[in-house]
């Protein structure tokens, strides 16, 4: 543990050899079943190992290998969230779209600048704090971690923030309907 947190490499590979192939099969590859993603997110957990190899706390972590499985855990579940946020969001633009039509109709522009001046006029209206964060997570892409670091909160008061806005935003958002 001493070499992870002078951040070697080498002894994050020692932990790769002995946990890697466990936490692929038995906790990522069953949450993600996208071989590509899941092996992304293997990677991602021991990256996330060598930046926070000071959190591990063999009093409170039963061992090594439960701390590793929990941040694994957690990146499959945002990866998973993520792939299907985007999954979903295709789904919903090729339902809109007319399949016959190559070229998009003269005022769709405009119907879009109008929801998006909409969706501006909705988010001024909320706390600033849940407008940053829905700005953050849902107009930047951030992830989660990097939307906690820049409004400087954990990663769960961000998750508690970000709920509260989305059903204030929810709330607040009045469409015009033609």
């Amino acid at each position: 543990m001493e070499g992870l947190l002078r951040g070697d490499r080498g002894a994050a590979g020692t932990l790769y050899a002995w946990y890697g192939d466990a936490l692929f099969r038995e906790v990522i590859l069953p949450r993600l079943p996208i071989r590509e993603l899941a092996e992304n997110v293997l990677v991602d957990t021991f990256r996330v190992v060598l930046e926070r190899a000071e959190t591990y706390n063999p009093q409170s972590d039963r061992s090594i290998y439960f701390w590793l499985r929990r941040i694994a855990i957690n990146r499959a579940i945002d990866v998973h969230r993520a792939h299907h946020r985007a999954r979903r969001l295709e789904d919903a633009l090729e339902r809109e779209a007319d399949p016959g039509a190559a070229v998009p109709a003269p005022d769709q522009g405009a119907d879009a600048d109008d929801t998006r001046a909409q969706v501006e006029a909705t988010l001024q209206s909320l706390n600033p704090r849940y407008a940053e964060a829905l700005r953050l997570r849902l107009l930047d892409d951030l992830d989660r971690e990097e939307c906690a670091a820049r409004m400087g909160v954990t990663v769960g008061n961000f998750d508690v923030i970000l709920h509260r806005a989305s059903a204030a935003f929810k709330k607040a958002f009045q469409p015009d309907v033609d």
